[in-house]
């Protein structure tokens, strides 16, 4: 019997740079048929507990996740952790100073853009994990740039005149980290630019799984990084990377099925075993 059963293991709420709240996304969830959500919300796990409450409700299972802002060497890149231990203290401590440098670094950012003689105003609530996006947006808002795509390519992309960069998380403390918790680290998005260098680097350093399924990546780019986790040995994950519940960005558009959950799962438990 063919298991039709589906997940959608990227996803942010506003707690990070989402816009609905866990509870709203989760139901979002439930609503598209999917059995299995994970939160992913950037550097941030605040919305979890929320979540977890909410899948209980409608009877869907919610994935502990996380996105980490990380490096290898000078590249900076993106790696998605799951079904790690939402009371790991060092995790939750490594999160929550990095909270308080994404807060300072668009403070920073606004002072910038206000030398620049584009002053900003914006919701700087301390419970939400501040990212460039939101700065993108209030820009959007004031009249300074008509998209945030805009925003990025005048302003605040690498190198452009209001962009501070964040501090160094090398990918393998992350991962580091993440196993400590008993949870797994995923290559978030790699795209068509990912040099086999730095994949290389992170399966050294402990990389579980590669995301080949995302809305970025193409049949072939998707055929491609399913065949390399197989050859190395890792998981496979993807998902939709939903932000907001637009008709082009709607939760479940791009899914997985179930059984890569139980792959991944299994791959956490090891590291349990390891920690235990």
């Amino acid at each position: 019997m063919i298991d039709v059963r589906r997940a959608d293991l990227h996803t942010h709420t506003h707690y990070s740079d989402g816009c609905l709240p866990p509870k709203a996304l989760v139901a979002k969830a439930h609503a598209c048929g999917l059995w299995a959500v994970a939160i992913t919300d950037h550097d941030c796990v605040d919305g979890l507990t929320e979540a977890t409450h909410a899948g209980n409700l409608y009877g869907i299972e919610v994935i502990n996740g996380v996105e980490l802002s990380v490096t290898v060497g000078q590249e900076r890149i993106h790696l998605l952790g799951y079904f790690f231990d939402l009371e790991c203290q060092a995790l939750l401590d490594h999160l929550a100073s990095f909270k308080v440098i994404r807060h300072e670094r668009v403070l920073r950012m606004r002072k910038r853009l206000k030398l620049l003689g584009m002053p900003v105003e914006m919701d700087m609530n301390a419970a939400r994990t501040l990212a460039r996006p939101h700065v993108a947006e209030a820009m959007v808002a004031a009249g300074y740039v008509g998209s945030v795509r805009e925003a990025f390519d005048l302003y605040l992309g690498d190198g452009m005149p209001a962009y501070v960069a964040k501090p160094l998380f090398p990918a393998s403390e992350a991962l580091a980290l993440l196993h400590a918790a008993g949870g797994i680290g995923v290559l978030a998005h790699p795209g068509h630019f990912m040099a086999s260098d730095t994949i290389d680097a992170l399966v050294k350093a402990g990389l579980d799984g590669l995301e080949a399924i995302h809305p970025a990546h193409d049949e072939m780019l998707t055929a491609y990084y399913r065949q390399l986790a197989r050859d190395m040995g890792m998981v496979v994950t993807g998902g939709s990377d939903f932000h907001k519940p637009a008709p082009d960005e709607a939760i479940g558009r791009v899914s997985v099925p179930y059984g890569w959950v139980g792959a991944a799962r299994e791959r956490a438990d090891r590291h349990k075993v390891a920690e235990a």
